[in-house]
């Protein structure tokens, strides 16, 4: 089930998931309890940072707003959150940056490098969660980082379908000035075929 809340924003929860989330419009007055900075405390955090209030399902667990600082303002770089093929993990990604954070320890959480992501989609029956940035891309799994891709563009890789366990795609050749496809084994992230094969 994927839903838009407004056009900058994406709730994607094609995985299973163990949390409730809402991304909040604003930053409350009133900080709750349990509030969490990611990735940590940086300068001016809350500009144009992404607000949730997550409510993990595990035992024990407390609720906690998550406020994920921003990356970029482009329109091209995604913002919202993602269900993750671990079921107490979300994936917050705002203006391209990134964040799994594990809702039951909320201090456990992973940045990725990619900065920015530039599309995500989820690959449910090879259970992950796949990230697009400028030349490659990096498959998330239930255990962490699955695998990442070999260079498959000098600038802009787009995830055009999933099929029978590959993932097809096209990747922007500059010598050539042109889009080259691509197929990617999602059991391992190996080339099937290349760019310019």
């Amino acid at each position: 089930m994927t839903t838009e809340p407004n056009p900058k924003q994406t709730i994607a929860l094609e995985f299973p998931h163990a949390w409730q989330a809402e991304i909040l419009p604003a930053r409350p007055l009133i900080l709750p309890k349990r509030h969490f900075t990611y990735p940590g405390e940086a300068e001016e955090v809350e500009r144009g940072a992404l607000e949730v209030s997550i409510r993990p399902e595990a035992v024990h667990a407390q609720a906690f707003l998550a406020t994920c600082a921003l990356g970029f303002r482009d329109p091209a770089a995604p913002t919202g959150i993602w269900s993750t093929p671990a079921p107490g993990t979300i994936c917050a990604v705002a203006g391209g940056y990134a964040y799994l954070i594990e809702t039951a320890a909320p201090e456990r959480f992973t940045m990725l490098h990619y900065r920015p992501v530039l599309e995500v989609r989820a690959a449910v029956e090879a259970g992950l969660l796949l990230f697009a940035g400028h030349r490659s891309i990096l498959a998330w799994g239930a255990s962490g980082q699955a695998w990442e891709s070999a260079k498959l563009s000098d600038e802009g890789v787009t995830m055009v379908k999933i099929d029978r366990g590959c993932l097809h795609g096209t990747g922007w050749e500059m010598m050539g000035d042109r889009e080259r496809p691509f197929t990617i084994d999602l059991r391992n992230g190996a080339l099937l075929s290349a760019p310019g094969a």
